[in-house]
């Protein structure tokens, strides 16, 4: 990190080890993201109303090349957040969720929707058909593959979605979802 982590408690004296927790917590955010340029922690409390004590809310700001991550848990009515360590916990756990994530999108980890296979049908027949996909051999499919359109509205040069099916049927590589471009891809 290129600068000392700051804490600040406000409204309150720390518990007698929370500061020591709360290094540990900010060096095993550095271990999950290592670019870590800064980090801020404040600790406050607030009175709830018409409840005895009073609850911890913790706000960490990670600034990181390019971003900064923020978590606010201002928890209210948690009776578990009574208990300092347990807010804190909390706090922290949401930090290295989002500097997981930051960290996959890095690697280039994160998912992707990859939209099916499409084509243009070629051949039509009484119940079944067939479409071109680019660069492939035809695909068989029959009526009852045809999603979101009716088979009978299908014409010759239509582009199409289509799902294909492990393996091949008796005439060739077969469809098992048609569905016309005009509709959205599934994912």
């Amino acid at each position: 990190m290129e600068t000392e982590p700051q804490v600040t408690y406000r409204d309150f004296d720390p518990p007698a080890l929370a500061g020591g927790r709360i290094r540990e917590r900010i060096d095993k955010l550095e271990r999950i993201y290592p670019r870590i340029t800064a980090c801020r922690v404040v600790a406050e409390t607030s009175s709830r109303q018409h409840q005895k004590g009073k609850l911890y809310h913790f706000r960490i700001d990670v600034s990181v090349p390019g971003d900064e991550l923020v978590v606010n848990r201002e928890q209210n009515d948690r009776h578990e957040h009574e208990d300092f360590y347990v807010a804190m916990r909390d706090a922290f756990d949401a930090m290295e969720r989002q500097l997981r994530a930051k960290a996959a999108k890095m690697r280039g980890d994160t998912k992707t929707h990859v939209p099916p296979p499409h084509g243009t049908v070629t051949k039509l027949f009484e119940d079944y058909g067939f479409i071109e996909p680019p660069g492939r051999a035809e695909v068989y499919f029959h009526a009852n593959a045809v999603t979101e359109a009716r088979f009978e509205d299908l014409s010759v040069g239509q582009e199409v979605w289509f799902n294909a099916a492990e393996g091949e049927s008796e005439k060739g590589p077969q469809a098992t979802m048609v569905r016309p471009t005009g509709k959205l891809p599934p994912l």
